[in-house]
């Protein structure tokens, strides 16, 4: 069974407020705690973005010393943890995607398929530059704020729609009808780019 991100919180909740409380030792319980979701979470994340020589292990220490080396978090529970880091991670993967297609001029950038947008069955075969669905995904935040956290969610962390339900507050069904629209609407964006495009 795949492990969940938001099992067996309370332990993991209580490391990250003792390590807030500046407990040294917290951290160092905490990384063999989370270790292997975080590097499920890194996979999630390269998986089929070509063009990236970031390995899995590297985005989990860049994205941890990102969140622990800067300023301290008020972390709310396990939650908000793998929110938080799963965000981290995006940002991450987006900026190699960037340095990536600047060190190619013109060659071709980042793809991912858009039915990695979907676990619920939306078939498509358009092909994706990465940093377009970035700016779209961007575009949707703030447009449509609570739609753009359940995307965050289930595309970028990993959640199912139960999970996704649990961590905004939100009913089942109001995070099927999120995730259906901005399936709809995300494809409407990037079809009318130029950078889609149409495989075989």
């Amino acid at each position: 069974m795949k492990t969940s991100p938001l099992s067996d919180g309370v332990e993991i909740t209580q490391l990250l407020k003792r390590h807030q409380s500046g407990d040294p030792d917290a951290l160092h319980q905490l990384i063999p705690q989370v270790y292997h979701e975080l590097r499920r979470l890194a996979q999630y994340h390269l998986k089929a973005r070509g063009g990236i020589t970031l390995q899995p292990t590297d985005l989990v220490h860049e994205a941890y010393l990102h969140l622990f080396d800067g300023q301290p978090i008020e972390w709310q529970n396990r939650a908000h943890f793998f929110h938080t880091i799963g965000q981290q991670m995006r940002w991450l993967v987006v900026d190699h995607a960037r340095q990536a297609a600047a060190q190619k001029r013109g060659g071709q950038q980042a793809k991912l398929s858009l039915e990695e947008i979907s676990e619920a069955g939306m078939s498509s075969n358009i092909n994706v530059d990465l940093l377009a669905l970035e700016e779209a995904l961007s575009r949707l935040e703030v447009l449509y704020p609570r739609v753009g956290k359940v995307v965050e969610l289930r595309y970028f962390v990993g959640l199912n729609e139960m999970q996704t339900a649990e961590v905004l507050e939100l009913s089942d069904r109001q995070v099927r009808r999120d995730w259906a629209f901005a399936k709809c609407w995300l494809l409407d964006q990037l079809q009318s780019r130029s950078t889609v495009v149409l495989s075989a």
